[in-house]
């Protein structure tokens, strides 16, 4: 499958929460407002769905296999495009990170739901993670990084800040500094046309995952604006 190429102005940072959220809430919004009593669960929780799906993809050390680890990940900002990624002490892709400073983030679909899950059950152990899945590996374009040839979208990360947050999370924040897609994913602008491919996320707090379907709505929609990305 051939794959386009986006430096940094045109990254394409903004998936990973835009469509998922948009489209996900808007089946609610379709549904009618539920306003009534409202009640605390017995256990608090990140219950923010849905969440992005996203496959990192790191170098090992030397020696070992490169690792392909399943990480808490969200948009910092859209221009210049950044993101963050959250490792927990358990994951080896945190260290990684920390060692090389660049990574790439794999954009998943439907399709690749089992590979996915069995990369999430995996990440605190060293291992062939591209045997493990069943994916194959690619190189990346403007970081020393590996890659997963099957996502649909790549987005080649360099750190800028790393954070530690108490009691087991490091936070990296790094810059999206290339972008690369399948051809047919974006139009010739670099714009997203979500329909192209059965990207998914995760709902936080009952753990399922969930395609988007259709769309609902778009940035800028109440002031009559359809330029906006991210």
């Amino acid at each position: 499958m051939q794959r386009r190429r986006f430096l940094s102005h045109a990254a394409l940072a903004g998936l990973l929460t835009a469509t998922p959220r948009r489209a996900l809430a808007g089946r609610a919004q379709a549904a009618g407002p539920r306003a009534g009593k409202r009640r605390a669960i017995p256990k608090p929780g990140p219950m923010v769905p849905p969440v992005p799906a996203i496959i990192t993809s790191v170098h090992g050390r030397p020696g070992d296999p490169d690792e392909l680890s399943v990480l808490w990940t969200f948009v910092v900002n859209g221009d210049p495009p950044q993101v963050g990624v959250a490792a927990g002490d358990e994951h080896i892709a945190g260290g990684l990170i920390t060692l090389h400073r660049e990574f790439v983030l794999n954009v998943p679909v439907a399709s690749m739901i089992h590979a996915f899950d069995r990369l999430d059950f995996s990440s605190s152990r060293a291992a062939d993670k591209y045997a493990l899945s069943g994916l194959t590996g690619g190189t990346a374009t403007a970081v020393k990084a590996p890659t997963v040839n099957e996502a649909p979208i790549q987005l080649e990360c360099r750190v800028s800040h790393i954070l530690r947050v108490p009691p087991v999370r490091t936070v990296f924040i790094a810059d999206v500094v290339a972008t690369t897609v399948h051809e047919g994913v974006c139009d010739d602008d670099g714009r997203l046309r979500p329909e192209a491919a059965a990207f998914f996320g995760m709902m936080a707090g009952c753990g399922e995952f969930f395609t988007m379907d259709r769309k609902v709505g778009h940035i800028g929609q109440s002031v009559g604006r359809s330029d906006i990305r991210y």
